[in-house]
């Protein structure tokens, strides 16, 4: 059995490829919707577990004019990774919830 080197330098190129690639801001905005949330008492979901669409779009726009305001991207950008990071948000608070 021939011996086969291993170039490292490309396996774990290929690893890091393969992770997923979080957008820009979204974790910025969803520490943003967490703390909102928490101080204001905002309950992204509701006591039967099921997502208040309400409380979720309305944290969305928030943090997608704190993102713009801050990168000066478009709406329809901002309004992405606002609605990405309400929905991760809504998402571990439903799992938090449920334990």
């Amino acid at each position: 059995m021939p011996n086969r080197s291993l170039n490292w330098s490309a396996a774990l190129r290929g690893l890091n490829a393969d992770r997923i690639q979080v957008a820009p801001g979204v974790r910025t905005a969803r520490s943003l919707i967490d703390g909102m949330a928490r101080i204001r008492r905002t309950a992204l979901v509701t006591p039967t577990g099921a997502f208040d669409r309400a409380a979720i779009m309305a944290a969305a726009v928030e943090a997608a004019k704190a993102h713009q305001r801050r990168h000066g991207t478009t709406w329809s950008a901002a309004m992405s990774i606002g609605l990405t990071a309400a929905w991760a948000s809504a998402r571990a608070a439903r799992a938090a919830a449920k334990h």
